[in-house]
């Protein structure tokens, strides 16, 4: 492309201060360095990280910042050293890596990559630790090496999923974050089986990510656990068939969901972070054989509380991260999977914004209302 090489000047959603509107602006994005690559961005989505960092509650605040996470792109141009990227290939910008070296990618199990796992501090590139984005030379921070509300992004190689060329990247973009972290915990570490049953905690769009994860492994009973009974309607086109609010009952949530199935859950997952969810998630399950996966983030200062019992009795309990995704070698399948009618994504997007109105994507998630609102950078 004929801009390879040069600064592009392009609009750029900046988070100046913590809590206040984004601010369309000008901005200069340089040419990728070693091991680095261009993405135009012709879609972004919002995620709930996006609106916590603007919020900048309880981690380090990082001003001007240019957030986003959530996004498709196609290669404008690629620095020094890469090799399987080229201008105009089709690509999801993924908020951790894969560098395809170090132990964890080596490993068959792991997505930790040593090198290129979520960091949120870090403000530069990791090649010389400088910003690829400025105004009039100051430089604008990165987020989790993405910073997709931006039309033009740099990002490290091994944080770019190459992907089919027709898979419609308004649509695919919801893959690089939320859908595949909620979809892939259920399909890659709960792995239930044909006809078990699931319990999903939080009905966000991460839990149900994970629902639709039951739903495809042919789970015979979905059930939903929330605090807000207007999310249940909506989780029924996930597949959810049953819904418990702990609000309604007077007794531990995990206790209602073991008389309700005669035992336990043969599987669950949790979504939302809440320590209580987490240890409910794992007391629901059956014992000899059932497996609580958690997702949500905690507070830094909670506690994992459970009597031993509960593991000595055969329940499992496991963590996992992006859904046990692979940045650069699974989630292209995932988008296959897509294309292939497996995996619905439509559902989740229920709002879509132009570039110029991206702060009213933060007042819908802010008000709790929709999944996934998608911004279109032309508009």
């Amino acid at each position: 492309m004929s801009t390879a090489g040069q600064v592009i000047r392009c609009k750029a959603a900046v988070a100046w201060e913590s809590g206040k509107p984004l601010s369309i602006e000008e901005v200069e994005v340089a040419p990728p360095q070693k091991n680095e690559v261009r993405i135009k961005i012709p879609f972004t989505s919002l995620c709930h990280t996006d609106v916590y960092f603007w919020d900048a509650k309880g981690q380090n605040p990082m001003f001007p910042r240019i957030l986003g996470h959530e996004a498709g792109g196609i290669v404008e141009s690629v620095g020094e050293g890469v090799t399987d990227l080229e201008p105009g290939d089709h690509v999801l910008p993924i908020f951790t890596g894969e560098c395809k070296e170090c132990a964890h990618c080596l490993s068959e199990g792991s997505n930790m990559c040593d090198l290129l796992r979520i960091n949120t501090d870090r403000g530069g590139m990791i090649h010389d630790g400088k910003s690829r984005f400025s105004i009039n030379g100051k430089p604008i921070y990165h987020f989790l090496g993405t910073s997709t509300f931006s039309e033009y992004t740099v990002v490290h190689v091994g944080q770019v999923a190459k992907i089919n060329p027709e898979a419609p990247l308004d649509k695919v973009c919801v893959l690089s974050c939320g859908m595949s972290t909620g979809f892939g915990a259920t399909v890659n570490v709960a792995k239930p089986k044909k006809g078990q049953s699931v319990a999903i905690f939080g009905l966000g769009a991460v839990g149900l990510a994970a629902a639709e994860g039951a739903r495809v492994s042919g789970a015979s009973r979905i059930i939903g656990v929330d605090l807000n009974p207007s999310r249940f309607e909506q989780a029924k086109k996930f597949g959810v068939t049953e819904f418990v609010n702990p609000k309604d009952h007077d007794k531990p949530v995990q206790e209602v969901i073991v008389e309700m199935t005669g035992g336990g859950v043969d599987r669950s997952v949790e979504c939302t972070g809440s320590i209580q969810a987490m240890i409910s998630a794992f007391e629901c399950v059956h014992d000899g054989w059932g497996v609580a996966v958690l997702v949500g983030v905690p507070n830094k200062d909670d506690a994992f509380k459970t009597h031993p019992v509960n593991l000595l009795n055969e329940r499992t309990l496991k963590g996992t991260f992006f859904g046990n995704y692979k940045p650069r070698t699974d989630i292209p399948a995932v988008v296959e999977k897509y294309m292939n009618q497996e995996l619905e994504l439509d559902k989740f997007i229920t709002h879509s914004v132009p570039f110029s109105e991206i702060n009213k994507a933060f007042e819908l998630m802010l008000a709790g209302e929709g999944l996934r609102c998608v911004i279109r950078m032309d508009a």
